[in-house]
């Protein structure tokens, strides 16, 4: 799905006219440097910087098949304890409502208790939605569109503990979701049903998917918002089944490697790179199969935006592995430019994948540093890919 900031992005632009402080919405907060071995214990005193940060915006989107959206956010940012070298914990509120009656309320949010001891990060979400559905596989035709409508609940939290003084985390994540109230709004046409009607009976009608596994994290990174530097590791598996109360079982395990580093000798030259897969095993149904084309947000690629350009989930399959590179060179005053290019492939099996079937994404786009101290961006691509024409991407820090 693509969501259109244009309301949101003025707000943004008019508080930093006033102040250099904004909120911290990323999955994961930027790293501290461990103290140096001997060094006082006394923790250092907050500045007025360190105050709690509550920024509420609007929200104003369209997109076609959900028509106008309208509704509002609240960014906050805080700090618990009187330690400033303990990292901020923030979240983000959202609520919109759309003219085709459609709803969201979505909350992310990463929390770091006092000396950094425990970490959660996590989404709490209700959303009311259609999207366009094109059947699954790496092989599907923009001709076999059809929209489909549900009601999906999402509750997914990390429970990790640090491990090491190195950025090192571990512990368990958790995620149940919920599908009610599937339908099939609009066939392919009036002589062809949609292909969401093929899939298995239980599946049209939705169900609770809940699973439980291990999940280790090293944070690496410099800045989360805009990295210069820096590697990200987020590995982990989730086993699904009625015992915790899931309507399916099945096996999930992930892997999200991304680094970066400066080119040309200094930080206005940024290489990104990212690599994730998703692999599958058991009885996955269609919502929680790996899909190319990630843009809605939460928690499930840890809030990247995979292969901007294509359509929401354009392809779907039980294993999926896509990489994005984006090149990010400063151009002057807040104003950064960046290209970028993604690919990918899904299937039922990995030994199903083909060089030729390889699926394509990629654009350009501006960012506007609104905050230049902690890195915060506000961010306009133009993207296109396979069997998706180009649209424009309007959000508020970078994609990962």
């Amino acid at each position: 799905m693509r969501f259109l900031y244009p309301l949101l992005a003025l707000q943004l632009l008019a508080a930093a006219a006033h102040a250099q402080t904004a909120p911290v919405i990323p999955d994961i907060a930027a790293p501290e440097a461990a103290p140096a071995q001997g060094a006082a214990l006394a923790p250092a005193e907050k500045s007025k910087a360190d105050k709690p940060n509550f920024i509420p915006v609007p929200v104003l989107f369209y997109q076609q098949e959900t028509g106008f959206g309208y509704g509002g956010a609240i960014l906050p940012v805080w700090r618990f304890g009187q330690d400033s070298t303990v990292r901020k914990s923030n979240a983000r509120l959202i609520a919109w409502y759309t003219q085709k009656k459609q709803s969201t309320i979505q909350l992310t949010h990463t929390i770091f208790t006092p000396n950094e001891k425990f970490y959660f990060a996590g989404e709490l979400s209700q959303y009311d939605l259609s999207f366009f559905y094109y059947g699954l596989g790496n092989t599907t035709k923009s001709s076999d569109e059809s929209t489909i409508g549900y009601k999906l609940f999402v509750f997914d939290e990390k429970f990790l503990r640090r491990l090491t003084a190195h950025n090192l985390y571990g512990g368990l994540r958790y995620r149940l979701t919920n599908t009610s109230k599937v339908r099939v709004i609009e066939d392919r046409s009036e002589n062809r049903p949609s292909l969401f009607r093929s899939l298995p009976l239980q599946e049209q009608q939705g169900g609770v998917v809940s699973g439980l596994g291990p999940s280790l994290l090293y944070e690496g990174r410099d800045n989360v918002l805009a990295t210069y530097r820096g590697i990200y590791i987020d590995a982990h598996a989730l086993f699904t089944g009625k015992e915790l109360g899931s309507d399916y079982t099945f096996q999930r395990y992930q892997l999200d490697l991304r680094y970066f580093r400066p080119l040309l000798g200094s930080n206005k030259t940024i290489l990104a790179l990212q690599y994730l897969g998703q692999f599958h095993a058991g009885s996955v149904p269609f919502r929680e199969l790996g899909g190319l084309g990630a843009n809605l947000g939460g928690s499930q690629y840890n809030n990247a935006g995979l292969m901007r350009g294509l359509y929401e989930a354009r392809f779907r399959g039980r294993q999926m592995m896509t990489a994005q590179a984006e090149i990010r060179q400063h151009l002057f005053w807040r104003l950064d430019g960046a290209a970028f290019l993604g690919a990918g492939q899904v299937g039922d099996k990995v030994g199903e994948y083909s060089f030729g079937d390889t699926k394509l994404a990629g654009g350009a786009g501006l960012r506007f540093q609104f905050n230049r101290r902690d890195r915060l961006n506000i961010r306009l691509d133009y993207a296109g890919g396979t069997d998706t024409a180009p649209s424009i991407y309007f959000a508020v820090g970078e994609a990962f």
